[in-house]
Formats: structure tokens, C-alpha cells, sequence
């Protein structure tokens, strides 16, 4: 139980991060200024495919994994879309333009 709280909730932190920052991974500055939504959306999937491999070494570490095939890979990014819905909330409609 204490693993799956612990994946739920870096989910839910890695989906909302690249609507917070305007750098790329938090570390380089875009030419243009401001991230575009491609670019979000790339820091998206990273961060994705980031947790998927901790989850990974987590069950890997708890007994033998589980194989999945392509509709586990996709209702669960489905699931982390929807977690990134505060973010993207708080980027593309809360905030004023300029801040």
C-alpha cells in the first residue's frame, strides 16, 4: 500500500510540474522566452516514462513483474493527463497573461 501511495503521489507531482516553470526540466531556458504547449507536452511524457520506470523497480523489488501490453500503457497515461489538469488549469486559464 505504502508503494502505491508513494507512486500515486509523485504522479501527481510529475504531471503538474511542466506548468510551473518556463524552463525545460527545470534546468534550460528556452530561446523563445516561454514554453510552448508542444514542449509541455514533451516534458509530459518524459516525466511519464520517468515514473513508469520507478513503478517498474518498485514492483521489480516486491516479486517478479507483471508483462503489460499497449492498453495498460495508455489508460494509465490517460490517468496521468487527467492528473495534470490542475496544472494546466492554473497555467492556461487561472493566471493572467504576462505573470
Amino acid at each position: 500500500m505504502q508503494n502505491f501511495l508513494l507512486i500515486v503521489g509523485l504522479a501527481a507531482l510529475a504531471a503538474n510540474l511542466p506548468f510551473f516553470s518556463e524552463k525545460l526540466f527545470f534546468f534550460w531556458k528556452i530561446k523563445a522566452g516561454t514554453k510552448s504547449f508542444g514542449w509541455r507536452l514533451l516534458e509530459l511524457s518524459v516525466f511519464y516514462a520517468l515514473l513508469a520506470g520507478i513503478a517498474y523497480l518498485l514492483e521489480s523489488r516486491i516479486s517478479s513483474v507483471h508483462s503489460q501490453n499497449w492498453q495498460f500503457y495508455v489508460s494509465t497515461f490517460s490517468l496521468f493527463v487527467v492528473f495534470a489538469w490542475p496544472g494546466f488549469v492554473w497555467r492556461y486559464f487561472w493566471r493572467k497573461p504576462g505573470i
